[in-house]
Order: structure tokens, then C-alpha cells, then sequence
């Protein structure tokens, strides 16, 4: 008996040792992926035989102030599902890989302050230049020579303060858009003129769609002002 006890103990003592050696190694690579974070927290749920196999049905992610290709995000709360993991490498000290495709869905947060840290980032510049694109046509020659100054959040809508390079005046151009989620991939775009705190919406042609893929699958998208709001999920591919 006491030798099953002994190795019953050993035996969790190296499941715990694994366990230990995947969270850290998930830490690592999620902290790869970005350029900043902080409050990182990472929770594994699988059994014994599935972490040793390199299979993990569920893994929960929260953390802060994440920086991503320069686009700065407040809060995530993550859960990702089905997870396959070269465990055999990770054990011997190589990084951690995906095997498959991941789905993972969770909320993340941006306030206005990190969308204002935001406007250089290539994400954010290459979805605003579209938006400029669609619903000022007239601008599209100079879209790749924007500089994107201020983002204001307001309830449904976000105004938008731009200017050419090289900038010939000191007062930026405007542009405010109302932003509805249409579908789990698709958002309609309207661009509408303030008139004494009131909104008046432009002609039609200025309502346009974009289209976000098949990958994206997004259940709700609240604007509010100061802070926007995303829960969804998305596919995350090795």
C-alpha cells in the first residue's frame, strides 16, 4: 500500500509539473502574440490523460491593457475550446504550437482613450481608410495620406477627426457614422451631420455594409460613450 501511495503521489506531483510547464508555455505564447499586456490569467480544464495527449477541451484567458499590431484593448475576457497542443515538444522546451484551428469567444473592451492610442496602428488606419473610402468616395485619392487624429464614442455612432498630409489648415475634417451589427459578420455604416445636437442622416448613398468573413461570428457590439463593447467569437487558425 504504501508503494501505491508512493507512486499514485509521483504521479501527480508530475501531472502537476506538466500542467505547470502548458500554463507557462500558453502564457509565453499568448504574450508573443502581442506587444503589451498585463494581468494575465490563464486557466487550464482538462483531465489528466487529455494534458498529457496534448488535448485541452477548455482554456479561460483574462488579462488588461493588451497591445495587438498597435491596436490597444482594456479588458478580454477569452474562452477558448478544443485545443491541440504539440505537448511532446513543449515538454522538452520548444514553443508552444496549435495543431488546429481554435474557436474562441469571450468579450473585449476599448475605451475611447485606447482607440486615441490606437489611430497610428496599421489595424485601425486600414479600417478607418475603408470606411473614408466608402462613405466619402470623394476622398478615396487621399485616403492612403490621411493622418486620423481623434476618435469621439458617442451612443450608436463615433465621429471621426481627420486630416491630408501635407495639412494646409489647423481645423480637421469630420466625419460621424452611426455603426449597427446586422448580422454575426456584417455591419451597416451610415454617415449622418449633426445639426443642434440632433442627428440628421444623410442621402442613402452614404449607408454602406462591411463585411467581416466567416470566421467572425459577433453576438453583440455596443457603443456607448467613452467605451465600445464586443462579445463573439472568432477562429483562431496555427
Amino acid at each position: 500500500m504504501p508503494e501505491k501511495n508512493l507512486e499514485t503521489q509521483s504521479s501527480h506531483k508530475k501531472l502537476r509539473i506538466v500542467t505547470n510547464v502548458l500554463k507557462a508555455a500558453l502564457k509565453v505564447w499568448l504574450r508573443s502574440q502581442v506587444s503589451q499586456i498585463s494581468e494575465l490569467e490563464v486557466e487550464i480544464k482538462a483531465s489528466d490523460r487529455q494534458i498529457l495527449s496534448g488535448s485541452i477541451p477548455l482554456v479561460s484567458i483574462s488579462a488588461s491593457h493588451a497591445v495587438y499590431k498597435g491596436l490597444h484593448v482594456r479588458q478580454i475576457q477569452l474562452i477558448a475550446q478544443n485545443i491541440r497542443v504539440n505537448i511532446g515538444s513543449v515538454l522538452k522546451g520548444q514553443p508552444l504550437r496549435l495543431l488546429e484551428t481554435v474557436p474562441v469567444s469571450g468579450e473585449i473592451t476599448l475605451e475611447e482613450d485606447d482607440l486615441n492610442a490606437s489611430v497610428a496602428s496599421t489595424l485601425l488606419v486600414s479600417g478607418l481608410n475603408e470606411l473614408l473610402d466608402k462613405l466619402l468616395p470623394e476622398q478615396r485619392s487621399q485616403s492612403k495620406s490621411i493622418i486620423w487624429q481623434k476618435i469621439i464614442l458617442g451612443n450608436g455612432y463615433f465621429i471621426l477627426y481627420f486630416s491630408p498630409v501635407p495639412e494646409n489648415n489647423n481645423t480637421p475634417s469630420e466625419m460621424c457614422v452611426h455603426l449597427k451589427l446586422l448580422s454575426k459578420h456584417e455591419l451597416q455604416v451610415t454617415q449622418f451631420l449633426p445639426d443642434n445636437n440632433t442627428e440628421v442622416r444623410v442621402e442613402n448613398e452614404n449607408e454602406h455594409y462591411i463585411d467581416l468573413g466567416s470566421e467572425v461570428d459577433i453576438q453583440e457590439l455596443q457603443l456607448i460613450p467613452g467605451k465600445v463593447v464586443c462579445r463573439g467569437r472568432v477562429n483562431v487558425k496555427p
